[in-house]
């Protein structure tokens, strides 16, 4: 079993309620929007960190980090991107990806919606984690904790900070 700590759209900001909130994770999963590779490097030193670039981030921030990993953890297929929607209003790459090879589990970032569903007709967890981050409009900072062991994900836990 594996503890993944989930966070998107920081923007260069992550307080260190979030990173008391990873203590027991394995790796951080960040969707995007770093906003810095201080910022990356810093969660990096803290926990293994996977992650993608996004819409806000720099040409260094994109040198380090991809626009979408794909990758297996425990037995689980994994796809993360920025900019990937929800089920029936995914974003155009995403659509093909699942109309070919759909994941286990769907990350994406992006919307600063916090959202968790499971899509019926692809066969997968899709994971939202909000913006963690103080720039946008959302309101609350959110983030997400959860376990993965032989294909199931368990365990899905929220952290909520005012903005």
């Amino acid at each position: 079993m594996i503890t993944i700590g989930l966070i998107s759209d920081t923007h260069g900001h992550l307080d260190d309620q979030f990173f008391n909130f990873f203590e027991p994770c394995n790796q951080i999963w960040h969707a995007g929007d770093i906003g810095s590779l201080a910022l990356a490097d810093k969660i990096a030193a803290f926990k293994p960190l996977v992650a993608v670039s996004g819409n806000i981030d720099d040409y260094k921030t994109r040198l380090v980090y991809p626009m979408n990993q794909r990758f297996y953890v425990e037995d689980t297929d994994v796809f993360i991107t920025h900019i990937g929607g929800y089920p029936g209003h995914y974003s155009t790459l995403v659509k093909d990806l699942l109309k070919t090879d759909p994941p286990k589990v769907f990350v994406c970032g992006h919307s600063h919606i916090l959202r968790v569903m499971y899509d019926k007709k692809y066969g997968m967890l899709v994971m939202n984690p909000g913006a963690c981050g103080i720039q946008g409009f959302h309101t609350v900072r959110t983030a997400l904790r959860f376990n993965i062991s032989k294909g199931e994900v368990s365990g899905l836990e929220i952290c909520n900070l005012p903005r």
